[in-house]
């Protein structure tokens, strides 16, 4: 069975209590990180598919209505959609909505994310192949595809209660674009039934970043040979990522007991290089979070690493 390593799950869960102990979050500051993680979002899952806005002209074009010269009008309609259908899930979790994640829900939010780009075939089902641009992974032919979304349902009902909620929603985000069911929007598609998953149980939006790109799809690619591990501890560290940004903005600066800096700085207050830490950061062992290309980590993140390791020794 797949599984979140314990040492990441554990950092997770804790900065997720640390959160929920902040509550009720100030309105106005939960507001502008609503406002900045959507524009993010929809910046970096259009960007991951072959959108060419960048994060700027995303929220012109969404915040202010511009039209950016020189930029297809198809991705300034995707951004348009994509926002839109964030804002839907943000309704729903606003209104403390159940609804559960079923065929009609998941083509719901593909009709919303594709609505101006593809109208003919918003919330239907694909019914001819379809090539993954970068990817080796062949999709099952569309006559599959009635059956193969009922059998995911089935699977959520079956692991709702069972699997930690990080691992439902990245392996949920799995299924869905491995079965690829739509001629388009499936990536964005499963980015954002597995929030839906994951902001049900209290977790902050959770982004996946351009700047990812490669060993997003080489995580991915894992996952279809049946080896979730690295997906998981991928989207496990996206998720802490949210977490950190969120505990950054909302914890009184006399309760922020550590610094997260570059780790060019990190290494010269540690006996690990730059290069190392990097490693060490990619297999989910050290806690950190990126800041665009650069992963930020803190001192005392290294040391808790350094005092595991002896402990485990030990044992």
């Amino acid at each position: 069975m797949p599984y979140l390593e314990t040492h990441l799950k554990d950092r997770i869960e804790g900065k997720l209590k640390k959160l929920q102990s902040l509550r009720p979050l100030p309105p106005s500051s939960v507001q502008k990180l609503k406002e900045q993680f959507g524009i993010e979002m929809t910046y970096n899952s259009n960007a991951i598919e072959g959108n060419k806005l960048t994060l700027k002209e995303t929220f012109l074009v969404i915040n202010e209505g511009l039209t950016i010269k020189g930029k297809p009008l198809k991705d300034h309609l995707e951004a348009k959609d994509h926002y839109e259908a964030l804002n839907y899930l943000y309704e729903l979790i606003g209104k403390g909505s159940r609804q559960t994640v079923s065929e009609v829900f998941i083509r719901s939010i593909q009709k919303i994310v594709v609505s101006k780009t593809d109208p003919d075939w918003a919330g239907k089902y694909r019914n001819g192949g379809v090539i993954i641009t970068g990817s080796d992974h062949k999709p099952p032919n569309a006559s599959a595809v009635p059956y193969l979304m009922g059998k995911l349902i089935r699977w959520i009902n079956s692991n709702r209660r069972k699997l930690h909620p990080i691992e439902l929603a990245a392996i949920l985000h799995h299924k869905i674009a491995y079965i690829h069911p739509f001629f388009d929007g499936n990536g964005r598609t499963a980015r954002l039934i597995m929030n839906l998953v994951l902001m049900r149980t209290g977790y902050p939006l959770v982004m996946i970043l351009k700047n990812d790109r490669k060993r997003y799809y080489e995580t991915l690619e894992k996952a279809d040979n049946g080896d979730y591990l690295s997906f998981l501890r991928f989207i496990g560290q996206a998720v802490e990522r949210s977490l950190n940004i969120y505990l950054k903005t909302l914890l009184p600066a006399s309760q922020r007991k550590e610094s997260y800096c570059l780790l060019s700085q990190i290494s010269k207050k540690t006996p690990y290089s730059k290069k190392y830490l990097n490693l060490l950061i990619r297999q989910g062992k050290i806690e950190a979070y990126k800041e665009k290309r650069n992963w930020l980590t803190s001192v005392e993140a290294v040391e808790r690493y350094m005092k595991n390791r002896i402990r485990k020794r030990k044992v």
